[in-house]
């Protein structure tokens, strides 16, 4: 049933004529009754009979005003609700990867239960290929995903990337083999014969070390794969090899951070939505709320984060 057929029937209910209907409606009396019979038809029912020389409802069409009005009181609220601007209202489904949850999502928890206590988020950790796929299946709402500015994310036509907190990683080697002083080339130059340590669940750190490796001469050789950076540093100490990690992080005790500059390496950050869902409510003030968050001078929230994910700044 047609929400424009019902609206009719209440009208019709409240003025009593077809003509007065029309003439509220902007329509004809011809097509005011035409609609009617399209909705009789489509109840199975007659829902009105003649009453002199006008009609009046038949109790089933009596009873079809009542859901009538529940039913066009029920869309009016939704078209409230979903409108651009309207209060922002329902479950959010988010998926990302662990500091953008920790440091970002987590302290909104608390803020909405306050400020918008009627959006709720729902949280998923994932890799960027995974929060992807889930966006593109559509399974989840946002995806806050990662790159690189040595290997940059391509993202499908049918989603909107908006850019969030940037963030300096280093190479982490054995503090009895760090040497500062160097461009980027030449610090990786210097490791070219040690094994290096990538990423398990993702794909972009492994194309950074290749990319440098090549300016610097050689074929990195991949031998450790990690999605822990506590891990990541657990190798490194053990003498398995060196690998990226997150500027500013706090070492281990046998292990030293070797700036990255010319060229830096920078991880960046998104939120990922589909473009038919950017103004939704809850979406747009979540992702307005992440923008603001990543406009902070300590957006990359960095600090000891003990298991933190290969992918991630640790907080």
């Amino acid at each position: 049933m047609e929400t424009r057929r019902l609206q009719l029937l209440v009208e019709l209910s409240r003025l009593g004529s077809m003509r007065a209907v029309a003439e509220a409606t902007g329509t004809t009396t011809s097509t005011v009754s035409q609609q009617i019979a399209v909705l009789a038809r489509e109840t199975g029912a007659a829902l009105i009979e003649p009453h002199g020389r006008r009609v009046r409802l038949t109790p089933a069409g009596r009873r079809l005003t009542e859901h009538a009005v529940t039913i066009l009181g029920a869309v009016e609220a939704a078209h409230l609700d979903l409108t651009p601007g309207a209060e922002p209202n329902g479950t959010l489904r988010t998926a990302g990867f662990a500091t953008a949850i920790r440091a970002h999502l987590l302290p909104l928890v608390t803020e909405l239960a306050t400020s918008h206590p009627r959006v709720h988020l729902l949280i998923r950790e994932h890799e960027p290929a995974e929060a992807l796929s889930l966006l593109a299946a559509d399974e989840t709402d946002l995806a806050l995903t990662y790159d690189y500015n040595l290997a940059p994310a391509t993202f499908d036509p049918a989603v909107r990337a908006t850019a969030l907190w940037t963030a300096p990683w280093g190479l982490g080697v054995p503090a009895q083999d760090a040497t500062d002083g160097g461009t980027t080339v030449e610090v990786f130059a210097r490791f070219a014969a040690h094994d290096w340590i990538v990423n398990s669940r993702n794909t972009a750190d492994e194309t950074v070390i290749r990319t440098l490796a090549s300016m610097a001469g050689f074929t990195p050789r991949i031998t450790h794969r990690a999605d822990n950076l506590d891990l990541v540093q657990g190798m490194i100490t053990a003498g398995l090899g060196v690998g990226l990690l997150p500027a500013g992080i706090p070492t281990f005790p046998d292990v030293r951070l070797v700036p990255l500059t010319a060229p830096d390496a920078v991880l960046r950050a998104y939120a990922v939505a589909r473009h038919g869902r950017l103004n939704w409510p809850p979406l747009a003030l979540i992702t307005e709320l992440l923008t603001q968050r990543s406009a902070r001078p300590d957006a990359a929230g960095w600090a000891a984060g003990r298991g933190a994910d290969r992918g991630e700044t640790p907080d």
